[in-house]
């Protein structure tokens, strides 16, 4: 099982493209890890549902708990377990019902599944449920500067002849929104417990491989 996303899953999103390599194919800006390209998916997911034109960091970190939560778990004290699920949920405007829903039937689906599609069979099932936006949605301008700030310092690449691209994964991310100074999210983030000292350690340490 490969450990990326879609190719150019970031540009397709609209982050934008690297350049054109020596067969003159634009390469994309970024790669992402599977399970960063599942939280994105879901990210889209949530914001369809509200009928934005735009995917808000809000929704990526929302994403990143649904589709990752066992990895980004071990950043968070298990007594405070509850508070950050509270967490997620407030900054997603999203009720604890329609929360526990999704999580429920999302965890369900998943587990019918024994292999990983590029699209997790979950993600597509929610997705027939949620309107269709008019025209492809962008990121936000926050979320395209937190995607573009993990680039620049992410220790992983995919080398290629003549370029070398970010590979981003969903610890490298949380960390540059955790750095976010200033913002709300990130105000709100701070409280929840996030062990950033730990969290900065493992995203610089390039002796750790990004997983799936």
């Amino acid at each position: 099982m490969g450990i990326f996303g879609r190719p150019g899953s970031g540009a397709a999103s609209g982050n934008g493209r690297a350049g054109a390599n020596g067969n003159g194919h634009e390469l994309p800006a970024h790669r992402l890890t599977l399970n960063l390209t599942n939280a994105e998916n879901f990210a889209h997911m949530l914001a369809k549902s509200r009928m934005s034109r735009s995917v808000e960091v809000a929704d990526l970190l929302a994403g990143m708990y649904i589709c990752d939560w066992e990895r980004l778990s071990t950043y968070w004290d298990d007594d405070r377990q509850d508070e950050v699920e509270e967490f997620f949920q407030r900054i997603c405007q999203m009720s604890p019902q329609r929360w526990h829903s999704w999580i429920e039937f999302y965890d369900t689906e998943k587990r019918k599944e024994e292999k990983l599609a590029r699209t997790w069979p979950p993600l597509r099932k929610l997705l027939k449920r949620i309107p269709a936006a008019e025209g492809p949605l962008q990121l936000s301008d926050a979320l395209a500067t937190v995607l573009k700030q993990a680039e620049q310092i992410t220790p992983f690449y995919d080398r290629t002849p003549g370029k070398s691209i970010p590979i981003l994964t969903s610890e490298c991310v949380l960390l540059c929104i955790a750095r976010t100074y200033g913002t709300e999210i990130t105000k709100k983030l701070a409280e929840t417990g996030l062990d950033v000292t730990k969290l900065e350690r493992d995203v610089f340490s390039s002796r750790r491989a990004p997983r799936t």
